[in-house]
Formats: C-alpha cells, structure tokens, sequence
C-alpha cells in the first residue's frame, strides 16, 4: 500500500497554505477528462513575490528553493481543487520560467528544486517531463513561475 501523500508532507514539515484568488482574468486550475492543468504559479517569500533575476543578485542555490517554494504552492492549489492530493495518478508536465539575466544558462538546476520536491511527494508518480525557459521578466518581478499538467483518478 502506498503511503499517503500527506503523510509524505508531514514528514517533510511541509503546511499547504490556502490558496489565493488568481491576479488577472484565469481559472488556477482546469480539468478536461483525467488531465489537470494548473496555470503558472509565481515564487513567493514571506507572502510577497519572491523578487530578482537569476545571474543578476540571484544565485542558481537561492533560485532552486524559490521553485521548490513555487512546487508547494502548486501542492495547494491541487489539494484546493481536487480535494485529495492522493488523486494525482501521474505528474505528466512541468514548465518552469526563469527570470534570467541575458548570460545565465542554469534554468535546468533551478527547476530541480520543484522537481525533486514531486518526486519527493509523489515518488514514481512524480516523474515528469518537464521545460525550462529564461525569460526577460515575470510578472511581478518575480523570480521563478512554474505550471504544472498532471494525471488525476
């Protein structure tokens, strides 16, 4: 029998916090069939956009724990709309944003600290495929967005 979930979240001293109203004209998540789609979330610091740019004031080490941060945020708002995050038969896709100065080449590690957290969680069905872009900006000036595609029962 495979553990809970949110067994897997308490061992690792993780809280999913409420889930905050989306900042423009979106749903935070859309399910067509089995798949859910869960549009980007924004890295947050002490409740306020987690601020900078990678290569620029912002270290490859600083920019894996936003993601990871940002791959919590995308637990609550899964546990928000689906009720039960044992559901998630499968993460099927992460795409990752980087806020990037122009030479800063390492979106792929930042991105893994959302990614190891889901397979973390989720162990095999936390693997993924998975994108990493630089990009000039995000909204907010935040540092890391990231949106997910998962399988759900």
């Amino acid at each position: 029998m495979s553990k809970s979930v949110y067994d897997k979240l308490a061992q690792l001293g993780i809280t999913l916090d409420p889930v905050s109203a989306p900042g423009a004209l979106f749903e935070m998540a859309v399910q067509t069939g089995k798949t859910l789609f869960v549009s980007g979330h924004i890295a947050r610091k002490n409740g306020a956009p987690w601020v900078g740019k990678l290569g620029q004031g912002v270290g490859t080490e600083e920019g894996g724990a936003a993601a990871r941060a940002v791959a919590i945020d995308l637990l609550g708002t899964l546990h928000a709309t689906l009720g039960d995050l044992n559901r998630v038969t499968r993460v099927v896709k992460v795409m990752s944003l980087v806020n990037s100065a122009p030479d800063y080449t390492e979106q792929h590690i930042v991105t893994n600290g959302a990614s190891a957290l889901l397979l973390e969680v989720f162990g095999e069905k936390g693997r993924h495929a998975r994108s990493a872009f630089g990009v000039a900006q995000l909204p907010m000036g935040a540092c890391v967005e990231i949106e997910l595609v998962v399988e759900v029962a």
